[in-house]
């Protein structure tokens, strides 16, 4: 038995010490490859890592049977696969890194304090007067696409619509969405208790797993909330079912206090960054300055 134990106090003495360092190092190589991997496989990066898998072990069976010519043009072939990859990936990484600055990750740890009305959230008569609104065109079928900006400016999107800058209201609304009128087709954008702009342009999700039933402005609303953490409303002008769009997952809602209780929930209590809050500040005040120089 001791001989066992020397043997085993010897083993142990060859191993690298470990500190804190080493621990803290293990763990944030973890969750890097991890996150590495949730971001493959909800991506169409797992089906083209498939593809390279196969590529790869062609090139392991040429190497095996000696298949000197192939090899050779792979070994030549490989000196633009980096580039080629990045070409290919371009969406998936793009959208990584735009997730990777999202606020959530900010609010883990700490940087963050609660939102109140008087910070330009918004008001439940606010709330109210949407969720109106948007159920009384789901019943005559009127289509709309409601943009509701949370801690992330979306001055982007505002500055490709016309600028509103309206006290919301559920006549407002109705009346930008009336078909065939000027402001109808494209989203409005709503800040706290004002509409930005309407007839705004959103990205559409390219999640292949969509339904082909719904569409452009179910997937609008799914690319907004994939790369932003606004709330968006759709009714859809085939059907009159209201939906809503966040964190890149889109759920039907039954009726106006389902809307009501999403409305009050994620927007008067959600938390914002000192940083998002100055920001908005910024570019608020941004937008009424371009407002006045077009004028």
């Amino acid at each position: 038995m001791s001989n066992v134990l020397e043997y085993l106090k010897s083993y142990v003495s060859l191993l690298p010490r470990f500190s804190a360092t080493n621990l803290l190092e293990v763990a944030i190589i973890a969750v890097i490859v991890y996150e590495i991997i949730q971001w493959i496989m909800d991506s169409r990066a797992w089906t083209l890592l498939k593809g390279i898998g196969v590529i790869v072990l062609f090139t392991f069976f040429s190497y095996i049977m000696h298949l000197d010519t192939i090899l050779w043009l792979i070994e030549k072939g490989s000196t633009i696969v980096v580039i080629v990859l990045v070409v290919i990936f371009q969406p998936e990484l793009r959208k990584a890194l735009e997730q990777l600055g999202n606020q959530k990750y900010l609010d883990k740890i700490g940087f963050t304090n609660s939102r109140s009305s008087d910070d330009n959230g918004m008001y439940k008569e606010t709330a109210s007067q949407i969720t109106k609104a948007v159920f009384a065109m789901a019943k005559v079928k009127t289509g709309a696409l409601i943009v509701i900006e949370q801690n992330e400016a979306l001055k982007e999107f505002v500055k490709t619509g016309i600028v509103i800058n309206g006290q919301v209201s559920s006549g407002l609304l109705i009346n930008i969405f009336e078909k065939n009128t000027p402001l109808h087709d494209g989203a409005v954008i709503i800040r706290g208790n004002e509409i930005l702009a309407a007839t705004c342009y959103l990205p559409l999700s390219d999640n292949m797993s969509i339904s082909k039933d719904l569409g452009t402005r179910h997937r609008a609303a799914l690319g907004m909330s994939e790369v932003t953490d606004s709330i968006t409303i759709v009714v859809s002008e085939e059907t009159g079912k209201v939906s809503v769009a966040y964190k890149g997952k889109l759920s039907v809602v039954p009726d106006e206090n389902g809307l009501d209780k999403i409305l009050i929930n994620r927007i008067n209590k959600h938390e914002v960054s000192w940083f998002g809050k100055l920001r908005k500040e910024r570019t608020g005040q941004e937008t009424v300055n371009e407002q006045k120089g077009k004028a």
